[in-house]
């Protein structure tokens, strides 16, 4: 049984250290990783995480082995092919400009066509949006990207979790996506794990 594969996309949208995250996890967890970043998306990883040039080993965290970098003007590639089988492509950050293509049906990079070939082949797309605030566009366009079977999840944390770090609203995030696609994380990102066994107004003692 083959490794467990996954699509990775990154534009240009706010949001490097999120994609990072996912890479370092995504990557041990054993998965194989086919990682797309537009030009946009690497100036941001440089801007945003400090990279003087782009370092696939420092941007996954020691996890470069299990990574294939695609160039994002192949529009041949793999990852763009229907034929290729993976368990879910993540699109993180995504912009706005990403996502108007995709609800489009547009192919101009790898990134698109990779997002179409995953639709139309009834597999995972999440698309984690990250501007604010929205136009009525956008929202049409994630209307559309949900009609068709993919998932929208803006970068948007929860801290009903009490976070106390930049990286606990990371993992917030992160560790959502990871559960859309169904990959197994000890983050603590569930409600389960913070409740008490008494309920608001409970009174036991009555």
């Amino acid at each position: 049984m083959r490794p467990r594969r996954f699509v990775v996309a990154v534009t240009g949208a706010s949001g490097a250290a999120y994609s990072q995250r996912l890479l370092e996890l995504l990557g041990a967890s054993g998965a194989d990783i086919h990682l797309l970043v537009t030009s946009w998306g690497r100036r941001l990883i440089k801007d945003e995480l400090g990279m003087g040039r782009f370092d696939l080993d420092e941007l996954t965290r020691g996890h470069a082995e299990r990574v294939r970098l695609h160039n994002e003007n192949d529009v041949g590639g793999v990852p763009g092919s229907g034929s290729f089988v993976h368990d879910g492509m993540v699109i993180m950050p995504c912009s706005a400009n990403t996502l108007g293509r995709v609800a489009a049906g547009m192919t101009d990079n790898l990134v698109h066509r990779a997002a179409a070939c995953t639709l139309k082949e009834r597999r995972k797309l999440v698309l984690c949006h990250r501007e604010t605030p929205l136009t009525l566009i956008e929202i049409e366009n994630m209307a559309t990207v949900a009609r068709a079977g993919g998932i929208i999840a803006p970068l948007n944390p929860g801290f009903y979790l009490g976070p106390t770090s930049v990286q606990d609203i990371l993992d917030f995030m992160v560790g959502r996506v990871l559960d859309l696609l169904e990959v197994e994380h000890d983050l603590s990102t569930r409600w389960e794990d913070h409740v008490s066994d008494s309920s608001p107004g409970d009174d036991s003692s009555s």
